[in-house]
């Protein structure tokens, strides 16, 4: 009889595959290697579950393997069992089996494996990958030893600890899940709903979202899932992400969200209950003129500056929210409240009463910076008593912090979402503030402008310049180090992986 994992043991069984590759592999790179194997795995061993299944019911070999293929094919040479018995030239064996099992399934796996350099023997010899696949096979990931959500916590788990070792590329790979939850627990996600995250890493948001709704006892199988990401290997990972956690009906696109935003409806952008996303910072690289004349009508608040694109997610994002059931919560950094590069189409966007609710939220919640995030709620179709207003929130306090990192607890979330649902005033936590509040504040929407701070009386707008202008500092340190980064590691790339002292 099967035996059935542990959660501990599960997790200890994945990492115990990434650590095989401690000293060949860049932190970085596991994922390109540990996620398709993981993935194949599983594949092969639900493949065989059900050919047992069917062969135990009726003794017909052929009809068996049928009824297998019926969830995936795995051509004959394919399957893991096949690959793990190669003597020779491993990598070749498993980039064949994959590029296979994508060309059996294409609508459902095509390109899902990535490109990862499997025959590159300097970097994977074939005892480097032996060792891979006997560690993988230590252990059955069927779905009676390891059901779909089970694996798919597991498959989180992977994802956690490897944007823990990766450094400054971590935060485009993975969102803080404690704010996740809270963000999904603000919009409430219902049976039945389209939900969407144009900027989807791993696809972790709309996981979240899927979760809530089962934790609420919804019926979450008739949820409909879609993403965009420009990282094809991100992108891969967040269709196996959502199949491994038994996930049907999802579309995860491929491509620059900007630039060709893949779910369309005729000549307008088809449209979401909810929107989920933590848009790249203030990115330099884009499009700008293309945006000036933008095809999809998506710069009705105007055209961002070239040096930061944030206003164009979000008015992406506005316009992908359904007229009547649409909102949206969107992570960005505090700078979208208050510069005044974006003011005139921040004022556009206060007089809209699109804006339902700004969220301030504590430092160290994101790999490797100190910077405070907050959290733009928007509504097209806002409560009757919340017309005209915006509600601001100082949750700079609510959050706990163990060794390097900080995160929500459940008592944080709780207390967040119970003020953002009721909508009122509590001291030095929450207010309630008009559009002509917001105005004579010249459309900023800086959060202690309106929740008054426990210390001087804050309404000092030199006080207040003073912290926007930390802010700003914090955010282009953290766009400095990022870019430093990625300028070292293209030169090492360029010295063909050496050291570059």
């Amino acid at each position: 009889m099967t035996k059935r994992l542990t959660q501990p043991e599960l997790e200890s069984y994945l990492w115990g595959a990434a650590n095989i590759l401690r000293g060949l592999v860049d932190a970085g790179d596991y994922k390109q290697f540990i996620f398709p194997l993981l993935f194949y795995k599983r594949l092969s061993d639900v493949w065989d579950e059900e050919q047992a299944e069917a062969m135990s019911d009726t003794g017909d070999a052929d009809y068996a393997r049928a009824m297998a293929d019926e969830r995936f094919v795995i051509p004959t040479g394919a399957h893991w069992q096949e690959v793990r018995e190669t003597p020779k030239d491993v990598g070749q064996a498993i980039q064949a089996a994959l590029r296979s099992i994508e060309a059996a399934n294409p609508d459902r796996l095509d390109g899902i494996f990535g490109d990862a350099p499997w025959t590159n023997k300097e970097r994977l010899p074939d005892h480097t990958l032996k060792n891979l696949l006997e560690q993988f096979s230590k252990h059955t990931l069927s779905l009676t030893s390891v059901p779909e959500d089970e694996l798919g916590n597991a498959y989180e788990y992977l994802i956690k600890e490897f944007a823990d070792d990766s450094g400054h590329t971590a935060q485009e790979f993975y969102t803080n899940r404690t704010v996740v939850h809270l963000m999904v627990q603000m919009l409430d996600p219902q049976p039945g709903e389209r939900i969407y995250d144009p900027t989807c890493g791993t696809g972790g948001m709309l996981i979240s979202a899927l979760d809530e709704v089962k934790r609420k006892g919804g019926e979450y199988r008739t949820l409909g899932l879609y993403g965009q990401e420009r990282n094809h290997l991100t992108a891969a990972i967040a269709r196996m992400n959502l199949a491994l956690h038994g996930v049907e009906d999802f579309q995860i696109a491929r491509g620059d969200t900007l630039e060709r935003p893949a779910f369309t409806d005729h000549d307008k952008l088809a449209t979401f209950d909810v929107v989920l996303a933590n848009p790249p910072y203030s990115i330099k690289q884009w499009n700008r003129d293309a945006w000036q004349t933008d095809a999809w009508g998506r710069n009705f608040l105007g055209t961002p500056p070239q040096g930061r694109a944030d206003y164009a997610f979000f008015q992406h994002i506005l316009k992908s929210m359904d007229s009547g059931s649409g909102r949206s919560a969107i992570l960005f950094p505090h700078g979208v409240l208050f510069r005044k590069e974006e003011a005139e189409m921040r004022q556009k966007l206060v007089e809209a009463d699109l804006v339902e609710c700004v969220l301030g939220l504590g430092p160290n919640l994101f790999y490797n910076s100190p910077m405070r995030a907050c959290i733009v709620i928007c509504k097209n179709q806002k409560a009757e008593h919340q017309k005209g207003k915006i509600l601001f929130i100082d949750a700079d306090k609510e959050v706990s912090r163990e060794r390097t990192m900080s995160f929500l607890k459940p008592h944080h979330i709780e207390k967040v979402a119970k003020a953002y649902h009721e909508f009122v005033d509590e001291p030095l936590f929450s207010k309630v503030a008009t559009i002509e509040d917001v105005a004579k504040h010249d459309y900023r929407l800086s959060i202690p402008l309106y929740v008054k701070p426990a210390v001087g009386n804050g309404d000092s707008e030199d006080e207040q310049d003073l912290l926007e202008l930390w802010e700003s500092w914090e955010e282009e340190s953290v766009v400095f180090w990022e870019e430093l980064d990625g300028l070292v590691t293209m030169l090492d790339n360029l010295n063909g992986g050496k050291d570059n002292d």
